[in-house]
């Protein structure tokens, strides 16, 4: 697997990742439980998209005096490339979370904890399953065009089910898990675990906290399956494959607490989202044919983000000025 990532490269990262986690974590409050505002939602969402622009700033600026600027050019280019497509991506998290919780009318100070060993969770599957990605591909390069068509085909489809919602009450994972644990009526504060007495005995219960917590370590692994041979037809090298995912991923907390209110609003997005795959799987098919520059998969990207989000805000206004017309 070739890398430009050293392995102070790698300690860096990591040593950033996890400062900024502390502060979240400790400094901030971010284990405490308290509602989460959209001045802090949005504080953080600044405050994590300055440290990975700032971060690929630094990687720029070392390997243009280590390797050239010709590879700072392209590392750094794909780095945010990468970034994007993934916080993209990861927008259809948001959805599915804030269905999750609204289905399990989890209180919104007691969503963060959720969140953020969610994050931690998606983390940790994620950095597996990139350098498992990264060596198949290393060993087999016909896969790069399995999951060209993956992607196609799971575009295709998120275009045509994006009015579907998914049917919660009868998620196999819920009804397994409701099946082989006992599970209370309601939600026990923060606690995802309660002991009852029954019998003379204490019996272990886990509470509605639990599969909650369940639903969003899955839902960001089925994602994954989706976003991380994403970004493979942008770049295979695992430092730029990894590090642009898990900024990503760090942000996404406050994204949500950002968009909470603002989902509705959003109506296109999700068609937006369904062609930047079916365009990410065409230029993964087209790889050994075609040379599609960075620079360009960047604009296209962020072209179709922007114009879905643009979309969205004036079908909205339309629906909103014909409501108050009639």
């Amino acid at each position: 697997m070739e890398s430009i990532g050293t392995w102070w490269m790698w300690a860096g990262f990591f040593a950033v990742v996890l400062v900024m986690l502390a502060i979240d974590l400790f400094v901030v409050g971010g284990g405490k439980q308290h509602r989460v505002s959209f001045r802090e939602a949005a504080s953080w969402s600044v405050v994590w998209v300055a440290v990975s622009m700032a971060f690929a700033g630094a990687l720029w600026w070392y390997l243009d005096g280590a390797a050239g600027r010709e590879i700072a050019n392209e590392k750094a280019l794909e780095f945010v490339t990468g970034y994007l497509i993934e916080k993209s991506l990861a927008i259809d998290n948001v959805f599915v979370w804030l269905m999750l919780f609204g289905f399990f009318a989890v209180p919104l100070e007691l969503q963060k904890r959720v969140l953020i060993l969610g994050v931690l969770g998606a983390i940790v599957m994620r950095t597996v399953m990139i350098f498992a990605g990264v060596w198949l591909i290393a060993k087999f390069h016909w896969l790069l065009y399995l999951f060209g068509a993956f992607l196609l085909v799971t575009g295709v489809k998120m275009w045509w089910f994006a009015e579907e919602k998914p049917d919660l009450a009868n998620n196999p994972v819920i009804r397994w898990i409701r099946g082989h644990m006992k599970v209370t009526d309601r939600i026990e504060g923060e606690r995802f675990f309660v002991r009852r007495e029954e019998g003379g005995r204490w019996v272990r219960y886990a509470t509605p906290l639990f599969l909650v917590l369940v639903l969003v370590e899955l839902t960001d692994l089925i994602f994954a399956v989706d976003s991380i041979p994403a970004i493979f037809a942008i770049t295979t090298d695992p430092f730029i494959v990894l590090t642009s995912n898990v900024f990503a991923i760090l942000g996404l907390r406050a994204m949500y607490f950002l968009l909470a209110d603002m989902a509705d609003r959003f109506t296109l997005l999700k068609y937006g989202l369904a062609l930047v795959l079916v365009f990410v799987g065409a230029k993964m098919l087209l790889i050994d044919l075609v040379k599609i520059p960075v620079l360009v998969s960047l604009g296209v990207v962020a072209a179709i983000i922007g114009a879905s989000v643009v979309l969205s805000l004036r079908r909205n206004a339309r629906r909103g000025a014909a409501a108050g017309g009639g």
